[in-house]
């Protein structure tokens, strides 16, 4: 069995930048093992498997260690692909069938806009051990059903962090997201993402997160269109825009290689 693979740079304009995911093209139906096996061969915080179904697009998402149930970075990067490598016409949209529902994609010039559900958190009691983890005080704390929100009060604090992993692993989500509002430059807020729990210490560009952190700052800034950067050492630029229960998420992508899997 001969399958297509591809490594895709998202949420960046720029090789080497934003967050790698692998982009598996599926033939046919794969065992859930096979599919965490070459995850894990793979090595980065997700790869992407595909598989066409009609006009749809069956889309699913591992970590080295485990399924996940929303990807921003590797829908994108499926979605690159798939205009790419002539899978569908630029023109066409994406649909994509997955764990959290109906996810679709579009070419907007140089850009890519996912629509993705709205994930919002809502105010919770600290868990014993997070401010210890990521060594900072915190202003606020919420959380949606996959992570933890933690507001900071400077953007410093933000790019600062040097978190104890071992600490942030230990506590019963999916990651952790640090954020404040930013202070210079164009962006309206940064943040940084921690996913110990799933493999993934930090994750270069979360989409994911966006679909929590642009409700969050779009009710404190009164804005509905925002402009993000995640301060992770690879960096990464998102556009997140609110409507209504639904979080318009763009960026743009760069095809690394693609090779051929062998087994």
């Amino acid at each position: 069995m001969k399958t297509q693979i591809f490594q895709v740079d998202a949420f960046t304009s720029q090789p080497f930048k934003g967050n790698p995911a692998a982009v598996c093209i599926l033939d046919n139906p794969q065992e859930d093992q096979w599919m965490q096996n070459v995850a894990r061969e793979m090595n980065l915080s997700e790869t992407a498997f595909l598989l066409r179904e009609g006009e749809l697009f069956k889309l699913r998402w591992f970590t080295p260690m485990v399924e996940v149930d929303l990807c921003g970075h590797a829908t994108l990067a499926s979605a690159h692909i798939l205009w790419e490598q002539g899978y569908l016409p630029a023109e066409q949209k994406a649909l994509f069938s997955t764990r959290s529902g109906l996810l679709t994609a579009q070419k907007r010039g140089e850009w890519i806009e996912m629509d993705f559900p709205a994930k919002p958190e809502e105010p919770t009691a600290e868990p014993s051990g997070l401010a210890k983890a990521l060594g900072v005080e915190i202003k606020y704390l919420g959380r949606n059903k996959f992570d933890y929100l933690v507001l900071v009060a400077k953007e410093e604090e933000v790019w600062q962090l040097q978190p104890d992993f071992a600490l942030l692993k230990n506590l019963p989500v999916r990651g952790v997201m640090v954020t404040s509002k930013a202070e210079k430059g164009p962006y309206d807020f940064i943040s940084r993402f921690f996913a110990p729990q799933v493999g993934v210490n930090e994750d270069p560009v979360t989409g994911s997160a966006h679909c929590c952190l642009g409700p969050f700052w779009a009710k404190r800034l009164g804005k509905d269109e925002l402009l993000a950067y995640q301060a992770s050492p690879r960096g990464g630029l998102i556009k997140v825009t609110l409507q209504e229960s639904r979080v318009l998420l763009s960026g743009q992508a760069v095809t690394i290689f693609q090779g051929t899997l062998q087994v």
